[in-house]
């Protein structure tokens, strides 16, 4: 039995376990979310603050300074992979640098390569979307979540593990087992039932093993051949990793980066369908960056200002709201001392909406980054620029190509009366189906 005592947080303001077992679980349960109950600690606590997840002590982190603090820019893991790799019981990184840092590099080149290698895909399968809402009568109601998540898992799937997946039925059955798992994982720590119901244990633990199963098939077909078509898995592949951290890569890297390229698409969509001026600003772009001419790859380096509306759209959505990392040594922030092994969450979602950092946070505004602090300020978060997770840069890219190539024909439009609720798990999605309707602009 643990003492009270030793259960107070070293000094750090916060939460008493309600529970000796589930720690502050309940709370989070009650709250909705892990995100909400955030909002609400840091609201009542300030900027640091403690509670239990079970019988482990977190401190969650919610402004930009106290973050400074603890962002060290020479961690070569990304936090939010970090989460996800003890969600799926993977084994962390406990690499030294050089080796964390050449697994970075392997994963910039691998997004880079693949994207590359694949762009004419992309526009493809970018252009087979356009093509379905152009079919459409005006009035039809457009299923946004349905469509997007669709296009993410062809394109992703395709652009990570290869040729395999140019199979509807492959990708359907993909889609089916990366539902179940992301189900289970997406809520992040929150919910503790998967334990306790071994009808839903055995379901994602099966799924588990079928996407493992069919990574453990593509790493053998790659290896030591030399295909046309470079994909992600490739570059793992040619690094200097063995067979389970190419698995665990690439599992991480595939389940992640189709929940939030899906995701990405379907807010960018979403805001610019609610705010015509932004769409009519980004059309103005897109029309005078390409012209009659085709969508190229040198091109969409150009669209400056569609990045900063995706930019908008991570932070007006709060895309991840949450990531997190493990104090390896014993560290201090502001006046406080985090003993070492205390779960860090960098409470993400509350950041981007503090007045002192975004004036005016709730409003979508992609000019906001014109601003040369606010654009770093996004950067040191991990939202661009060097620090961005591999996932992200990925799904900023897809989402780029597909708006290039929709805004460029079609009005997008709201749905009168529609209100969308958002859901937040470790990638915000809304509650509900999303539906717009679209119009040809000729």
């Amino acid at each position: 039995m643990i003492s009270a005592a030793s259960r107070q947080a070293a000094g750090i303001p916060g939460i008493t376990p309600t529970e000796e077992k589930d720690g502050n679980l309940p709370d989070i349960v009650n709250s909705g979310s892990l995100h909400e109950f955030l909002v609400n600690l840091h609201e009542k606590y300030g900027p640091v603050v403690s509670f239990w997840f079970g019988r482990r002590l977190v401190v969650s982190l919610g402004t930009v300074d106290v973050l400074k603090q603890h962002i060290n820019p020479n961690k070569t893991s990304d936090p939010f992979e970090t989460m996800l790799k003890s969600l799926l019981r993977y084994q962390s990184d406990s690499g030294n640098v050089s080796e964390n840092l050449m697994r970075k590099k392997l994963y910039e080149n691998g997004v880079t390569d693949s994207l590359r290698s694949n762009f004419a895909l992309l526009l493809k399968l970018s252009e087979e979307l356009l093509d379905k809402w152009l079919s459409y009568p005006e009035s039809q109601h457009v299923p946004l979540c349905q469509h997007m998540l669709g296009f993410a898992m062809k394109s992703v799937t395709q652009m990570v593990m290869g040729s395999t997946f140019e199979d509807e039925q492959e990708v359907i059955r993909f889609q089916k087992n990366h539902g179940t798992v992301w189900s289970e994982i997406g809520k992040g720590f929150l919910d503790g039932s998967l334990d306790k119901s071994t009808t839903r244990k055995k379901q994602y633990e099966d799924a588990l093993m079928q996407l493992e199963s069919i990574l453990k098939k593509i790493i053998k077909e790659r290896k030591g051949r030399n295909f046309s078509e470079h994909i992600f898995i490739d570059s793992l592949v040619q690094g200097d990793l063995n067979d389970q951290q190419i698995l665990e890569d690439s599992m991480i890297f595939s389940l992640a980066s189709c929940i939030i390229t899906a995701k990405l698409c379907t807010w960018a969509v979403c805001f610019l369908t609610t705010y015509e001026e932004v769409q009519k600003k980004l059309y103005e772009e897109i029309d005078q960056v390409f012209g009659k001419g085709p969508v190229t790859p040198e091109k969409i380096e150009e669209l400056r200002y569609c990045r900063q509306v995706l930019c908008e759209t991570v932070r007006t959505a709060r895309l991840t709201p949450v990531s997190a990392r493990l104090q390896d040594i014993e560290g201090k922030i502001d006046k406080f001392i985090i003993p070492r092994e205390t779960l860090v969450l960098y409470a993400l979602g509350v950041v981007l909406q503090d007045p002192s950092t975004w004036p005016s946070p709730y409003k979508f505004d992609p000019e906001r980054f014109d601003d040369e602090s606010v654009a770093k300020t996004f950067s040191l978060l991990g939202f661009s620029g060097t620090q961005e997770c591999p996932e992200l840069r990925f799904a900023y890219m897809v989402t780029t190509v597909l708006l290039s190539v929709l805004v460029r024909r079609l009005h997008l439009l709201s749905v009168e009366g529609q209100v969308i609720e958002t859901k937040y798990e470790l990638v915000t999605s809304s509650k509900e189906e999303a539906w717009i309707t679209v119009s040809k602009r000729y």
